[in-house]
């Protein structure tokens, strides 16, 4: 007869392994003896290598008990059935272990792959980091709420990247990113914002914007741009006073209602 710890020696487990099989009543808890140990036949050690062999071959402890109960044909039938679950994990797992590989660059992370490739042409580009990281936490909102939009967003996204003057305009933007809102450069910026919209909204007269932004993300947009740009505030002033309002939709101020 066994003690606990010989009989964990003898099926290759620890002491808590035991107890944990006893509390799961996997494994009979046998009565102490007259000194108050528990010991344990050759059969309880058996019964033990059954459950440590099933429990290492990935077999839920909650299905230990069917499968030491099953006949030939049950036992097949169970094994086949978590063996069909233990892929399914593993193809999970895979995919956990793709996205984790991908996050290395921390820009995948809430980003479709579409935005990740727009934000790795803007450093192409040599648009600053500062820049990039309020585009890229921009665009995690605008993910989160208009998902399935992304992808033509990006188009048109790209598209501007490829416009010299409206680059360079964004550029400038970007080397301005931690300049006070005293900096002499502001006004200039301000008049070329200001020209470039005038022009883009001569173009699109009569175009119905085909995916149109919430007031809610328009405004939250807004208030991340002047979180992260100490000059913004004035740049808004500015821009209002050249006659447009707002940044993330930028609109005449005598159609501001």
């Amino acid at each position: 007869m066994l003690t606990i710890s010989q009989i964990a020696s003898y099926a290759g487990v620890t002491v808590r392994a035991v107890r944990h099989y006893h509390a799961k009543g996997l494994l009979p808890e046998p009565e102490r003896d007259h000194s108050g140990y528990r010991r344990y036949d050759a059969a309880s050690v058996v019964e033990l290598v059954k459950i440590r062999t099933l429990a290492d071959a990935g077999v839920p402890l909650s299905r230990v008990r069917e499968l030491l109960m099953a006949d030939a044909d049950e036992f097949a039938a169970a094994v086949e059935d978590i063996d069909r679950r233990l892929r399914a994990e593993i193809r999970e797992r895979q995919r956990h272990r793709e996205r984790i590989a991908k996050l290395a660059s921390g820009d995948s992370l809430a980003l479709p792959p579409e935005t990740v490739a727009y934000l790795d042409r803007m450093r192409e580009l040599g648009f600053r980091e500062r820049l990039i990281e309020v585009e890229r936490d921009s665009w995690i909102l605008i993910a989160a709420q208009m998902p399935d939009e992304v992808p033509a967003f990006m188009a048109i996204k790209h598209a501007q990247l490829e416009n010299e003057g409206l680059r360079r305009l964004y550029l400038d933007v970007g080397e301005l990113a931690e300049c006070g809102a005293n900096d002499p450069r502001l006004p200039a910026l301000a008049d070329r914002v200001a020209a470039f919209i005038e022009a883009a909204a001569a173009q699109a007269v009569g175009v119905e914007e085909e995916y149109p932004v919430s007031d809610d993300l328009v405004a939250l947009l807004d208030a991340a741009f002047i979180e992260s740009f100490p000059c913004a505030p004035r740049l808004l002033e500015l821009l209002e006073e050249r006659g447009w309002t707002g940044w993330t939709n930028i609109r005449r101020m005598d159609s501001a209602v």
